[in-house]
């Protein structure tokens, strides 16, 4: 998708719908240490005056943190200026940075540095491929939602389990990188602002997404034999001004089941290079095939009539 400016009531940082409680922002308090009041950090998480750094640029490292209060918002958008930097040149990098919204915290792990089999949402920002097959362009942004049964394969990328994606130039920028996560009325929209034009690019934008109240925001990453700097600079949380409906006052939000309803599993999505859940299951190489069929089919059953055709012919030939 093109360049799409996001409506300016949606995403203009009104300070007015900030909710500090769940906010990450300079100056840090306690910085340097362990006393920051609403966030928890571990592993190798460094904060400074400027940046909370999850990771050095150094191999097997992995680092996170993660805000202390429950949200109970129906409707948020968090914005995270972060920073992926590092000596690494070309594919010589890595792993990456994952964004979360999850029932567990400060659970060390093997995706991004954080758990696997988590209940909640995962944006994850990709800089390394690891699996030599794919067609897509790294960095790559994807999103991913579980209810604690499915595992994040990192010999594929999490194409299996993902819901959707885009690239994006995100890496050793110069300018100031961001990302904004969107949770609406059961909409997930992803947007990025990597390119230095002070606009929102649309990346992932997902309908039928059920997420709990009462989960946790955090951040993770993690290196492995390629490494990075990932820098969180802020992390800022507005809450949505949305109607719902009546039905959804009796609905006890806390119990509802991280979920996404859609034509087909994530596991559908492993065959599709491009990461994208496409609007039926037929498309592309499917109907080119359902085509072909059918026009060969119309062949053959014109070829046999006729052939009956003739041998009718011959036998009322005899007749005469």
């Amino acid at each position: 998708a093109g360049p799409r400016p996001v409506p300016a009531e949606l995403t203009d940082g009104n300070s007015e719908h900030l909710k500090r409680e769940h906010s990450l922002m300079k100056p840090y308090q306690g910085a340097g240490s362990a006393a920051m009041p609403l966030w928890d950090f571990t592993g190798s998480t460094m904060v400074t005056s400027q940046y909370v750094r999850l990771t050095p640029d150094e191999r097997s490292r992995e680092g996170s943190i993660w805000n202390r209060v429950p949200c109970f918002l129906k409707d948020w958008e968090l914005h995270v200026h972060f920073k992926i930097h590092g000596a690494g040149k070309k594919n010589l990098h890595g792993d990456g940075l994952a964004l979360w919204y999850t029932q567990e915290r400060l659970t060390p792990g093997p995706v991004f540095g954080s758990k696997d089999n988590f209940h909640g949402l995962a944006i994850f920002l990709d800089t390394y491929p690891n699996d030599e097959a794919t067609e897509r362009v790294f960095p790559y942004i994807s999103a991913m939602v579980n209810n604690g049964s499915l595992t994040y394969e990192h010999s594929k990328d999490g194409r299996g389990t993902e819901l959707a994606g885009c690239s994006a130039d995100l890496r050793n920028q110069n300018h100031d990188t961001f990302l904004a996560v969107r949770y609406s009325r059961g909409r997930l929209t992803v947007m990025t602002d990597v390119e230095d034009k002070n606009e929102w690019k649309n990346c992932i934008d997902i309908a039928g997404v059920q997420l709990p109240t009462g989960y946790f925001f955090g951040a993770s990453a993690g290196t492995g034999d390629l490494s990075d700097n990932h820098d969180i600079i802020s992390m800022k949380l507005f809450q949505l001004m949305v109607e719902h409906p009546l039905e959804d006052e009796t609905v006890d939000w806390t119990k509802i089941e991280p979920r996404v309803s859609l034509l087909k599993s994530p596991k559908d999505n492993v065959d599709d290079p491009t990461g994208n859940f496409r609007s039926g299951p037929l498309t592309g190489w499917k109907v080119f095939l359902l085509l072909l069929c059918a026009l060969l089919g119309i062949i053959v059953c014109a070829v046999v009539g006729a052939v009956v055709f003739q041998k009718r012919q011959e036998r009322n030939k005899r007749f005469y």
